[in-house]
């Protein structure tokens, strides 16, 4: 059974997909954000000041940090948090393909407890609720339990396949890429791929939802230096992550500087 604040969220990743298939592959004005922050678009700016509306519109005693919403740090004086990036993989976006989404946690003294990550073309919708599991499209779903490094099918850049990221060498991965980081740990999450690394500091709108998907499928999700993630940090960044079935996670880790 959903939550009043799981259904609030589902309703509105449907209303910013509608916003973006409204826009996608169209001429769309992109703009540059500057100082390594990668591009923006119309649409990007559009969902989040609808959801900045809806979201705080229902729930305006919670704090606010979204991707595309200037941070002014007022949302550390809430214990409960909407972490927001309106379209999370932008440049797939702009690009005409379907790997982008919108992800969404409500996150409580540094957990999350609700997560949705929805991608409109593909028309995939993930969200959990903490302890209740994790679901794709009303099925629940799991991780595929691998557990053996080599060969292992992982998600990631393939910047994070640099020797300097690793303790003697990269570990010997089958590697693959999504440009949305949300929509990889959801992939793991489903079973569909075995692990998802990226060794950079990430910030936390672009894997709070996925966290949480995964942890309620069952993967181990941790930071580069095998620590759990705790949001709504005065910096919303991580030192990375790492996610994979339990025992695959393990062998990664061993890797790991």
């Amino acid at each position: 059974m959903q939550g009043r604040d799981l259904t609030l969220l589902l309703d509105a990743a449907e209303a910013a997909g509608a916003i973006a298939l409204k826009y996608f592959q169209k001429d769309v004005d992109t703009w540059n954000k500057g100082g390594g922050q990668g591009p923006v678009t119309q649409a990007d700016l559009e969902i989040d000041q609808m959801l900045h509306a809806e979201l705080l519109g229902a729930r305006p005693d919670f704090g606010w940090l979204s991707e595309e919403t200037e941070d002014d740090h007022e949302r550390l004086e809430h214990d409960t948090v909407f972490i927001v990036d309106p379209i999370d993989g932008t440049r797939s976006f702009i690009n005409g393909h379907e790997n982008f989404a919108t992800a969404m946690a409500i996150v409580e003294k540094g957990v999350v407890r609700d997560a949705v990550v929805h991608c409109p073309v593909k028309q995939l919708t993930y969200w959990a609720s903490a302890g209740q599991g994790a679901f794709l499209n009303g099925a629940r779903i799991h991780h595929n339990g691998a557990k053996d490094v080599r060969g292992a099918r992982i998600l990631a850049a393939e910047a994070q396949m640099k020797s300097s990221h690793w303790k003697d060498q990269a570990p010997p991965i089958e590697r693959h890429f999504r440009s949305s980081l949300a929509y990889r740990l959801c992939l793991v999450a489903q079973g569909r791929f075995d692990g998802m690394i990226t060794l950079r500091n990430t910030w936390e709108w672009d894997v709070a939802a996925g966290d949480l998907i995964c942890r309620e499928a069952g993967v181990r999700v941790s930071d580069r230096a095998k620590s759990v993630p705790i949001y709504n940090q005065e910096k919303p960044a991580l030192a990375g992550m790492v996610a994979a079935a339990p025992k695959l996670h393990d062998g990664l880790s061993k890797y790991l500087k």
